[in-house]
Protein backbone atom coordinates (compact mmCIF):
# COMPACT_ATOMS: atom_id res chain seq x y z
CA UNK A 1 0.00 0.00 0.00
CA UNK A 2 1.30 3.51 -0.82
CA UNK A 3 2.32 5.92 1.93
CA UNK A 4 -0.58 8.19 1.04
CA UNK A 5 -3.01 5.28 1.24
CA UNK A 6 -1.70 4.18 4.62
CA UNK A 7 -1.90 7.74 5.88
CA UNK A 8 -5.51 8.04 4.73
CA UNK A 9 -6.40 4.75 6.45
CA UNK A 10 -5.10 5.82 9.84
CA UNK A 11 -6.92 9.15 9.78
CA UNK A 12 -10.14 7.39 8.87
CA UNK A 13 -9.49 4.94 11.74
CA UNK A 14 -9.01 7.94 14.06
CA UNK A 15 -12.32 9.42 12.94
CA UNK A 16 -14.08 6.11 13.60
CA UNK A 17 -12.87 5.71 17.18
CA UNK A 18 -13.54 9.39 17.87
CA UNK A 19 -17.11 9.04 16.70
CA UNK A 20 -17.53 5.94 18.89
CA UNK A 21 -16.35 7.87 21.95
CA UNK A 22 -18.62 10.76 20.99
CA UNK A 23 -21.56 8.36 20.69
CA UNK A 24 -20.91 6.84 24.11
CA UNK A 25 -20.61 10.25 25.80
CA UNK A 26 -23.62 11.77 24.10
CA UNK A 27 -25.73 8.74 24.98
CA UNK A 28 -25.18 9.37 28.68
CA UNK A 29 -25.99 13.09 28.62
CA UNK A 30 -28.91 12.60 26.25
CA UNK A 31 -30.60 10.23 28.68
CA UNK A 32 -30.39 12.66 31.60
CA UNK A 33 -32.39 15.33 29.82
CA UNK A 34 -35.02 12.85 28.57
CA UNK A 35 -35.69 11.13 31.91
CA UNK A 36 -39.01 12.90 32.68
CA UNK A 37 -40.29 12.08 29.19
CA UNK A 38 -39.28 8.43 29.65
CA UNK A 39 -41.06 8.27 32.99
CA UNK A 40 -44.24 9.82 31.65
CA UNK A 41 -44.37 7.58 28.59
CA UNK A 42 -43.42 4.27 30.21
CA UNK A 43 -44.89 4.74 33.66
CA UNK A 44 -41.52 3.96 35.20
CA UNK A 45 -41.17 4.32 38.95
CA UNK A 46 -38.54 6.67 40.32
CA UNK A 47 -36.33 3.72 41.32
CA UNK A 48 -36.52 2.40 37.75
CA UNK A 49 -35.55 5.85 36.49
CA UNK A 50 -32.54 5.75 38.79
CA UNK A 51 -31.54 2.42 37.25
CA UNK A 52 -31.89 3.76 33.69
CA UNK A 53 -28.89 5.98 34.46
CA UNK A 54 -27.24 4.09 37.33
CA UNK A 55 -27.42 0.69 35.63
CA UNK A 56 -25.40 1.99 32.71
CA UNK A 57 -22.79 3.56 35.00
CA UNK A 58 -22.46 0.44 37.13
CA UNK A 59 -22.11 -1.96 34.18
CA UNK A 60 -19.63 0.38 32.54
CA UNK A 61 -17.56 0.64 35.72
CA UNK A 62 -17.47 -3.09 36.36
CA UNK A 63 -16.49 -3.91 32.79
CA UNK A 64 -13.84 -1.24 32.14
CA UNK A 65 -10.72 -3.06 33.30
CA UNK A 66 -11.81 -6.42 31.89
CA UNK A 67 -12.70 -4.75 28.58
CA UNK A 68 -9.20 -3.33 28.34
CA UNK A 69 -7.61 -6.70 29.07
CA UNK A 70 -9.80 -8.49 26.54
CA UNK A 71 -8.59 -6.07 23.88
CA UNK A 72 -4.97 -6.67 24.82
CA UNK A 73 -5.44 -10.46 24.68
CA UNK A 74 -7.76 -10.93 21.72
CA UNK A 75 -7.07 -7.79 19.69
CA UNK A 76 -8.18 -4.20 20.13
CA UNK A 77 -9.86 -4.01 16.74
CA UNK A 78 -11.84 -7.18 17.41
CA UNK A 79 -13.06 -6.00 20.81
CA UNK A 80 -13.83 -2.54 19.48
CA UNK A 81 -16.00 -4.02 16.74
CA UNK A 82 -17.71 -6.38 19.19
CA UNK A 83 -18.29 -3.46 21.54
CA UNK A 84 -19.71 -1.10 18.94
CA UNK A 85 -21.95 -3.88 17.58
CA UNK A 86 -23.30 -4.63 21.05
CA UNK A 87 -23.68 -0.94 21.85
CA UNK A 88 -25.64 -0.34 18.65
CA UNK A 89 -27.88 -3.35 19.22
CA UNK A 90 -28.50 -2.32 22.84
CA UNK A 91 -29.35 1.21 21.66
CA UNK A 92 -31.91 -0.19 19.24
CA UNK A 93 -33.47 -2.32 21.98
CA UNK A 94 -33.55 0.69 24.32
CA UNK A 95 -35.41 2.64 21.65
CA UNK A 96 -37.84 -0.26 21.16
CA UNK A 97 -38.31 -0.98 24.87
CA UNK A 98 -41.87 -2.00 25.71
CA UNK A 99 -41.61 -1.06 29.36
CA UNK A 100 -39.27 0.25 32.06
CA UNK A 101 -37.97 -3.21 32.95
CA UNK A 102 -36.77 -3.82 29.40
CA UNK A 103 -35.29 -0.33 29.21
CA UNK A 104 -33.29 -0.84 32.41
CA UNK A 105 -32.01 -4.22 31.20
CA UNK A 106 -30.95 -2.79 27.85
CA UNK A 107 -29.24 0.18 29.50
CA UNK A 108 -27.20 -2.26 31.58
CA UNK A 109 -26.32 -4.08 28.35
CA UNK A 110 -25.37 -0.74 26.82
CA UNK A 111 -23.01 0.00 29.70
CA UNK A 112 -21.43 -3.44 29.45
CA UNK A 113 -20.82 -3.16 25.71
CA UNK A 114 -19.48 0.38 26.11
CA UNK A 115 -16.95 -1.12 28.53
CA UNK A 116 -15.74 -3.33 25.67
CA UNK A 117 -15.64 -0.49 23.14
CA UNK A 118 -14.30 2.55 24.97
CA UNK A 119 -11.08 1.11 26.50
CA UNK A 120 -9.82 0.19 23.02
CA UNK A 121 -9.88 3.76 21.74
CA UNK A 122 -6.58 5.03 23.18
CA UNK A 123 -4.80 1.76 22.44
CA UNK A 124 -5.92 1.88 18.80
CA UNK A 125 -4.70 5.48 18.53
CA UNK A 126 -1.41 4.53 20.17
CA UNK A 127 -0.90 1.62 17.77
CA UNK A 128 -1.85 3.72 14.74
CA UNK A 129 0.11 6.97 15.22
CA UNK A 130 3.81 7.53 15.97
CA UNK A 131 4.79 9.31 19.18
CA UNK A 132 5.57 12.63 17.48
CA UNK A 133 2.01 12.89 16.15
CA UNK A 134 0.10 11.90 19.26
CA UNK A 135 0.02 15.36 20.80
CA UNK A 136 -1.91 16.70 17.82
CA UNK A 137 -4.12 13.61 17.72
CA UNK A 138 -5.08 13.82 21.39
CA UNK A 139 -5.76 17.53 20.99
CA UNK A 140 -8.27 16.66 18.27
CA UNK A 141 -9.66 13.85 20.38
CA UNK A 142 -10.14 16.23 23.31
CA UNK A 143 -12.03 18.68 21.12
CA UNK A 144 -14.39 15.95 19.93
CA UNK A 145 -15.03 14.71 23.48
CA UNK A 146 -15.59 18.29 24.65
CA UNK A 147 -18.09 18.79 21.86
CA UNK A 148 -19.92 15.65 22.99
CA UNK A 149 -20.09 16.88 26.58
CA UNK A 150 -21.61 20.21 25.57
CA UNK A 151 -23.85 19.03 22.73
CA UNK A 152 -25.29 15.91 24.38
CA UNK A 153 -27.92 17.68 26.50
CA UNK A 154 -28.93 19.90 23.59
CA UNK A 155 -29.25 16.96 21.19
CA UNK A 156 -31.33 15.11 23.75
CA UNK A 157 -33.49 18.16 24.38
CA UNK A 158 -34.13 18.76 20.68
CA UNK A 159 -34.89 15.12 19.88
CA UNK A 160 -37.30 14.89 22.82
CA UNK A 161 -38.90 18.25 22.07
CA UNK A 162 -39.40 17.48 18.37
CA UNK A 163 -41.14 14.15 19.13
CA UNK A 164 -40.03 12.72 15.78
CA UNK A 165 -42.68 10.47 14.22
CA UNK A 166 -44.50 10.51 17.53
CA UNK A 167 -41.75 8.42 19.11
CA UNK A 168 -41.36 10.70 22.15
CA UNK A 169 -37.97 9.96 23.79
CA UNK A 170 -37.04 6.93 21.69
CA UNK A 171 -34.99 8.78 19.02
CA UNK A 172 -32.33 9.56 21.67
CA UNK A 173 -31.38 5.88 21.44
CA UNK A 174 -32.33 5.14 17.84
CA UNK A 175 -30.00 7.89 16.59
CA UNK A 176 -27.13 5.55 17.49
CA UNK A 177 -28.16 3.01 14.85
CA UNK A 178 -26.85 4.70 11.67
CA UNK A 179 -23.77 5.95 13.52
CA UNK A 180 -22.99 2.53 15.00
CA UNK A 181 -23.57 0.64 11.74
CA UNK A 182 -21.29 3.07 9.87
CA UNK A 183 -18.64 2.70 12.59
CA UNK A 184 -18.82 -1.08 12.38
CA UNK A 185 -18.53 -1.25 8.59
CA UNK A 186 -15.77 1.35 8.34
CA UNK A 187 -13.94 -0.05 11.36
CA UNK A 188 -13.74 -3.48 9.78
CA UNK A 189 -12.03 -1.94 6.78
CA UNK A 190 -9.81 0.78 8.13
CA UNK A 191 -8.74 -0.11 11.69
CA UNK A 192 -5.62 -2.26 11.95
CA UNK A 193 -5.46 -5.05 14.51
CA UNK A 194 -3.08 -4.82 17.47
CA UNK A 195 -2.48 -6.72 20.70
CA UNK A 196 -0.36 -6.22 23.81
CA UNK A 197 2.94 -8.06 23.87
CA UNK A 198 2.52 -8.99 27.54
CA UNK A 199 -1.19 -8.89 28.39
CA UNK A 200 -2.39 -9.77 31.86
CA UNK A 201 -4.84 -12.59 32.37
CA UNK A 202 -8.53 -12.07 32.98
CA UNK A 203 -9.88 -12.06 36.54
CA UNK A 204 -13.47 -13.14 36.08
CA UNK A 205 -13.85 -14.26 39.69
CA UNK A 206 -12.76 -10.80 40.81
CA UNK A 207 -15.30 -9.23 38.47
CA UNK A 208 -18.05 -11.49 39.85
CA UNK A 209 -17.23 -10.67 43.48
CA UNK A 210 -16.99 -6.93 42.83
CA UNK A 211 -20.28 -6.99 40.90
CA UNK A 212 -22.06 -8.94 43.63
CA UNK A 213 -20.84 -6.61 46.38
CA UNK A 214 -21.84 -3.47 44.49
CA UNK A 215 -25.29 -4.84 43.62
CA UNK A 216 -25.89 -5.88 47.24
CA UNK A 217 -25.08 -2.31 48.28
CA UNK A 218 -26.73 -0.23 45.55
CA UNK A 219 -29.89 -2.23 44.80
CA UNK A 220 -31.41 -1.79 48.30
CA UNK A 221 -30.52 1.91 48.28
CA UNK A 222 -32.38 2.37 45.02
CA UNK A 223 -35.45 0.24 45.78
CA UNK A 224 -35.60 0.41 49.56
CA UNK A 225 -37.77 3.53 49.83
CA UNK A 226 -40.45 2.27 47.44
CA UNK A 227 -40.46 -1.11 49.22
CA UNK A 228 -40.83 0.53 52.64
CA UNK A 229 -37.22 -0.18 53.70
CA UNK A 230 -37.69 -3.92 54.35
CA UNK A 231 -35.34 -6.04 56.46
CA UNK A 232 -33.82 -7.73 53.41
CA UNK A 233 -32.50 -4.36 52.24
CA UNK A 234 -30.54 -3.77 55.42
CA UNK A 235 -29.28 -7.36 55.39
CA UNK A 236 -28.16 -6.99 51.79
CA UNK A 237 -26.26 -3.77 52.46
CA UNK A 238 -24.64 -5.27 55.55
CA UNK A 239 -23.81 -8.44 53.59
CA UNK A 240 -21.95 -6.44 50.95
CA UNK A 241 -19.12 -5.82 53.45
CA UNK A 242 -18.02 -9.48 53.80
CA UNK A 243 -18.30 -9.83 50.01
CA UNK A 244 -15.86 -6.94 49.57
CA UNK A 245 -13.57 -8.50 52.19
CA UNK A 246 -13.67 -11.77 50.24
CA UNK A 247 -12.86 -9.79 47.09
CA UNK A 248 -9.73 -8.36 48.74
CA UNK A 249 -8.64 -11.78 49.99
CA UNK A 250 -9.11 -13.28 46.53
CA UNK A 251 -7.22 -10.45 44.85
CA UNK A 252 -4.25 -11.02 47.15
CA UNK A 253 -4.28 -14.71 46.27
CA UNK A 254 -4.63 -13.90 42.56
CA UNK A 255 -1.62 -11.58 42.78
CA UNK A 256 0.52 -14.32 44.34
CA UNK A 257 -0.67 -16.93 41.84
CA UNK A 258 -0.22 -15.21 38.49
CA UNK A 259 0.28 -11.48 39.08
CA UNK A 260 -2.87 -10.41 37.22
CA UNK A 261 -5.53 -9.33 39.73
CA UNK A 262 -8.44 -7.15 38.74
CA UNK A 263 -7.23 -4.56 41.26
CA UNK A 264 -3.55 -4.02 42.05
CA UNK A 265 -3.87 -3.83 45.84
CA UNK A 266 -0.27 -2.74 46.35
CA UNK A 267 -1.28 0.66 44.93
CA UNK A 268 -3.16 1.40 48.14
CA UNK A 269 0.13 1.45 50.04
CA UNK A 270 0.71 4.80 48.35
CA UNK A 271 -1.01 7.28 50.67
CA UNK A 272 -1.83 9.83 48.00
CA UNK A 273 -3.31 7.17 45.71
CA UNK A 274 -5.48 5.67 48.46
CA UNK A 275 -6.75 9.13 49.41
CA UNK A 276 -7.21 10.01 45.75
CA UNK A 277 -9.37 6.95 45.21
CA UNK A 278 -11.58 8.13 48.07
CA UNK A 279 -11.70 11.59 46.49
CA UNK A 280 -12.79 10.14 43.15
CA UNK A 281 -15.41 7.95 44.81
CA UNK A 282 -16.86 10.84 46.82
CA UNK A 283 -16.74 13.23 43.87
CA UNK A 284 -18.56 10.65 41.75
CA UNK A 285 -21.24 10.37 44.45
CA UNK A 286 -21.74 14.15 44.50
CA UNK A 287 -22.08 14.33 40.72
CA UNK A 288 -24.37 11.30 40.59
CA UNK A 289 -26.76 12.93 43.05
CA UNK A 290 -26.62 16.39 41.47
CA UNK A 291 -27.22 15.64 37.80
CA UNK A 292 -30.25 13.39 38.29
CA UNK A 293 -31.84 15.60 40.95
CA UNK A 294 -31.19 18.72 38.88
CA UNK A 295 -33.02 17.24 35.88
CA UNK A 296 -36.00 16.13 37.97
CA UNK A 297 -36.16 19.50 39.72
CA UNK A 298 -36.30 21.49 36.49
CA UNK A 299 -38.54 19.28 34.38
CA UNK A 300 -40.83 17.52 36.85
CA UNK A 301 -40.84 20.04 39.69
CA UNK A 302 -40.79 23.31 37.76
CA UNK A 303 -42.48 21.87 34.68
CA UNK A 304 -39.85 23.09 32.23
CA UNK A 305 -39.57 21.61 28.76
CA UNK A 306 -36.51 19.49 27.87
CA UNK A 307 -35.23 22.32 25.64
CA UNK A 308 -35.55 24.92 28.39
CA UNK A 309 -33.79 22.62 30.85
CA UNK A 310 -31.07 21.77 28.31
CA UNK A 311 -30.25 25.39 27.50
CA UNK A 312 -30.14 26.24 31.21
CA UNK A 313 -27.11 23.97 31.57
CA UNK A 314 -25.04 25.67 28.85
CA UNK A 315 -23.36 28.19 31.21
CA UNK A 316 -22.35 25.32 33.47
CA UNK A 317 -20.64 23.42 30.63
CA UNK A 318 -18.83 26.54 29.41
CA UNK A 319 -17.61 27.31 32.92
CA UNK A 320 -16.29 23.77 33.41
CA UNK A 321 -14.40 23.86 30.12
CA UNK A 322 -12.90 27.29 30.78
CA UNK A 323 -11.77 26.52 34.32
CA UNK A 324 -10.39 23.11 33.30
CA UNK A 325 -8.05 24.63 30.73
CA UNK A 326 -6.91 27.33 33.14
CA UNK A 327 -6.40 24.79 35.93
CA UNK A 328 -4.13 22.46 33.99
CA UNK A 329 -2.15 25.05 32.04
CA UNK A 330 -1.68 27.83 34.57
CA UNK A 331 -2.80 27.16 38.13
CA UNK A 332 -1.85 23.61 39.13
CA UNK A 333 1.80 23.88 38.00
CA UNK A 334 2.13 26.90 40.31
CA UNK A 335 -0.14 26.16 43.27
CA UNK A 336 -0.47 22.36 43.29
CA UNK A 337 -3.26 20.72 45.30
CA UNK A 338 -4.50 24.08 46.59
CA UNK A 339 -6.18 24.50 43.21
CA UNK A 340 -8.13 21.28 43.64
CA UNK A 341 -9.12 22.22 47.18
CA UNK A 342 -10.20 25.65 45.97
CA UNK A 343 -12.26 23.90 43.33
CA UNK A 344 -14.11 21.87 45.96
CA UNK A 345 -14.82 25.00 48.01
CA UNK A 346 -15.91 27.03 44.97
CA UNK A 347 -18.19 24.23 43.80
CA UNK A 348 -19.69 23.98 47.29
CA UNK A 349 -20.21 27.75 47.25
CA UNK A 350 -22.11 27.37 43.97
CA UNK A 351 -24.31 24.67 45.49
CA UNK A 352 -25.01 26.87 48.54
CA UNK A 353 -25.92 29.74 46.23
CA UNK A 354 -28.28 27.42 44.40
CA UNK A 355 -29.89 26.46 47.72
CA UNK A 356 -30.37 30.12 48.62
CA UNK A 357 -31.92 30.94 45.25
CA UNK A 358 -34.21 27.89 45.27
CA UNK A 359 -35.48 28.90 48.70
CA UNK A 360 -35.87 32.57 47.79
CA UNK A 361 -37.57 32.28 44.40
CA UNK A 362 -39.40 28.97 44.84
CA UNK A 363 -41.31 27.79 41.79
CA UNK A 364 -40.96 31.23 40.17
CA UNK A 365 -37.21 30.78 39.64
CA UNK A 366 -36.00 31.42 36.09
CA UNK A 367 -33.09 30.08 34.03
CA UNK A 368 -31.37 33.47 34.26
CA UNK A 369 -31.46 33.31 38.03
CA UNK A 370 -29.75 29.91 37.86
CA UNK A 371 -26.82 31.23 35.83
CA UNK A 372 -24.81 32.48 38.83
CA UNK A 373 -24.83 29.26 40.89
CA UNK A 374 -24.29 27.12 37.79
CA UNK A 375 -21.30 29.18 36.64
CA UNK A 376 -19.77 29.10 40.13
CA UNK A 377 -20.33 25.35 40.34
CA UNK A 378 -18.89 24.87 36.86
CA UNK A 379 -15.76 26.88 37.68
CA UNK A 380 -15.20 24.81 40.82
CA UNK A 381 -15.74 21.54 39.00
CA UNK A 382 -13.39 22.59 36.21
CA UNK A 383 -10.61 23.27 38.72
CA UNK A 384 -10.93 19.67 39.93
CA UNK A 385 -11.72 17.35 37.05
CA UNK A 386 -8.82 18.13 34.72
CA UNK A 387 -5.85 17.75 37.15
CA UNK A 388 -7.26 15.33 39.72
CA UNK A 389 -6.13 12.08 38.10
CA UNK A 390 -2.61 13.38 37.55
CA UNK A 391 -2.46 14.43 41.21
CA UNK A 392 -3.64 11.01 42.36
CA UNK A 393 -1.06 9.27 40.13
CA UNK A 394 1.87 11.55 40.94
CA UNK A 395 3.42 9.16 43.51
CA UNK A 396 2.39 5.90 41.85
CA UNK A 397 5.29 3.90 40.36
CA UNK A 398 5.40 4.33 36.60
CA UNK A 399 5.04 0.60 35.93
CA UNK A 400 1.58 0.71 37.56
CA UNK A 401 0.33 3.86 35.78
CA UNK A 402 -2.01 2.00 33.46
CA UNK A 403 -3.59 -0.14 36.18
CA UNK A 404 -3.92 2.87 38.48
CA UNK A 405 -5.59 4.98 35.78
CA UNK A 406 -8.06 2.25 35.01
CA UNK A 407 -8.88 1.84 38.69
CA UNK A 408 -9.37 5.59 39.18
CA UNK A 409 -11.87 5.78 36.34
CA UNK A 410 -13.65 2.63 37.53
CA UNK A 411 -13.99 4.00 41.06
CA UNK A 412 -15.47 7.28 39.85
CA UNK A 413 -18.03 5.36 37.78
CA UNK A 414 -18.87 3.32 40.88
CA UNK A 415 -19.24 6.56 42.85
CA UNK A 416 -21.57 7.88 40.18
CA UNK A 417 -23.73 4.74 40.39
CA UNK A 418 -23.73 4.95 44.19
CA UNK A 419 -24.78 8.61 44.03
CA UNK A 420 -27.63 7.74 41.70
CA UNK A 421 -28.73 5.08 44.18
CA UNK A 422 -28.60 7.59 47.05
CA UNK A 423 -31.04 9.87 45.20
CA UNK A 424 -33.83 7.76 46.70
CA UNK A 425 -32.69 8.90 50.15
CA UNK A 426 -31.29 12.38 49.50
CA UNK A 427 -34.12 13.54 47.20
CA UNK A 428 -37.16 11.28 47.24
CA UNK A 429 -36.78 10.67 50.98
CA UNK A 430 -37.56 14.36 51.53
CA UNK A 431 -40.96 14.07 49.81
CA UNK A 432 -44.21 12.31 50.59
CA UNK A 433 -44.86 9.10 48.70
CA UNK A 434 -47.77 10.73 46.88
CA UNK A 435 -47.58 14.40 45.86
CA UNK A 436 -50.61 16.28 44.57
CA UNK A 437 -50.08 17.84 41.11
CA UNK A 438 -50.62 21.39 42.40
CA UNK A 439 -48.03 20.83 45.16
CA UNK A 440 -45.41 19.18 42.98
CA UNK A 441 -43.35 22.33 42.42
CA UNK A 442 -43.06 23.08 46.12
CA UNK A 443 -42.38 19.44 47.02
CA UNK A 444 -39.68 19.00 44.39
CA UNK A 445 -38.13 22.34 45.27
CA UNK A 446 -37.85 21.35 48.92
CA UNK A 447 -36.44 17.94 48.00
CA UNK A 448 -33.93 19.62 45.66
CA UNK A 449 -32.68 21.82 48.50
CA UNK A 450 -32.42 18.75 50.76
CA UNK A 451 -30.38 16.87 48.16
CA UNK A 452 -28.11 19.88 47.60
CA UNK A 453 -27.20 19.83 51.29
CA UNK A 454 -26.10 16.24 50.72
CA UNK A 455 -23.97 17.37 47.79
CA UNK A 456 -22.46 20.13 49.94
CA UNK A 457 -21.55 17.63 52.64
CA UNK A 458 -19.89 15.29 50.15
CA UNK A 459 -17.91 18.19 48.65
CA UNK A 460 -16.71 19.10 52.15
CA UNK A 461 -15.46 15.52 52.52
CA UNK A 462 -13.73 15.82 49.14
CA UNK A 463 -11.98 18.99 50.34
CA UNK A 464 -10.69 17.29 53.50
CA UNK A 465 -9.53 14.16 51.66
CA UNK A 466 -7.50 16.32 49.30
CA UNK A 467 -5.12 17.17 52.15
CA UNK A 468 -3.63 13.69 51.62
CA UNK A 469 -2.76 14.48 48.01
CA UNK A 470 0.79 15.68 47.22
CA UNK A 471 1.28 19.43 47.66
CA UNK A 472 3.03 19.65 44.31
CA UNK A 473 3.46 17.33 41.36
CA UNK A 474 6.36 14.94 41.98
CA UNK A 475 9.59 15.87 40.24
CA UNK A 476 10.41 12.32 39.16
CA UNK A 477 9.61 8.70 39.63
CA UNK A 478 5.84 8.75 39.83
CA UNK A 479 3.48 8.02 37.00
CA UNK A 480 2.18 11.54 37.05
CA UNK A 481 5.70 12.93 36.98
CA UNK A 482 6.73 11.54 33.63
CA UNK A 483 7.05 14.32 31.10
CA UNK A 484 8.20 12.56 27.97
CA UNK A 485 4.75 11.91 26.54
CA UNK A 486 1.34 13.52 26.49
CA UNK A 487 -0.73 12.92 29.57
CA UNK A 488 -4.37 11.94 29.18
CA UNK A 489 -6.49 11.71 32.31
CA UNK A 490 -3.38 11.02 34.30
CA UNK A 491 -1.91 8.20 32.23
CA UNK A 492 1.29 8.77 30.30
CA UNK A 493 0.72 7.64 26.78
CA UNK A 494 3.95 5.89 25.95
CA UNK A 495 4.99 2.30 25.49
CA UNK A 496 5.50 1.69 29.19
CA UNK A 497 1.90 2.61 29.95
CA UNK A 498 -0.17 1.78 26.92
CA UNK A 499 1.37 -1.62 26.44
CA UNK A 500 -0.26 -2.57 29.77
CA UNK A 501 -3.63 -4.18 30.08
CA UNK A 502 -5.77 -1.27 31.17
CA UNK A 503 -3.98 1.87 30.11
CA UNK A 504 -6.70 2.51 27.60
CA UNK A 505 -9.17 2.73 30.45
CA UNK A 506 -7.77 6.19 31.02
CA UNK A 507 -9.71 7.28 27.97
CA UNK A 508 -12.90 7.57 29.95
CA UNK A 509 -14.11 9.54 32.90
CA UNK A 510 -17.41 9.81 34.70
CA UNK A 511 -20.52 9.08 32.66
CA UNK A 512 -22.67 10.85 35.03
CA UNK A 513 -20.37 13.84 34.67
CA UNK A 514 -19.33 14.12 31.07
CA UNK A 515 -17.21 17.18 31.71
CA UNK A 516 -14.71 14.91 33.45
CA UNK A 517 -13.78 13.28 30.18
CA UNK A 518 -13.72 16.55 28.33
CA UNK A 519 -11.55 18.49 30.75
CA UNK A 520 -9.15 15.59 31.25
CA UNK A 521 -8.19 16.08 27.64
CA UNK A 522 -7.51 19.81 27.83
Amino acid sequence: MSTAGADRRRWIALAIVMVASFMDLVDVTIVNIAIPSIQQDTGASFSEIQWVTGGYALAFAIGLITGGRLGDVHGRKRLFLIGITGFTLASALCGLATGPEMLVAMRILQGGTAALMVPQVLSIIHATFPAEERGKVFGMFGAVVGLGAVSGPMIGALLTEWNLLGLEWRPIFLINLPVGIAGLLLGRRFIDESKAEHALKLDLVGVALASLGLLMLIYPLTHGREAGWPLWGYLSMAGSLPVFVLFVVYEKAKTRRDGSPLVELSLFRVKSFAAGICVQLAFGVALGIFFLVWTLYMQVGLGWSPLKAGTTGIPFSIAVSTAAGLSVQKLVPRFGRKVLQAGALVMAAGVLTYIWEANRYGTAITPWQMVLPLVVMGLGMGLIVAPITDAVLSEVPRRHAGSASGLINTVQQVGNALGLGLVSVAFFGAMDDVVAPDARGTAFGGAFVHAMWWVTGVLAAVFLLMFALPRKRAAAGGAGAVADGPVLDGAVLDEAVLDGEVAADASDGANGAPEDRKSALV
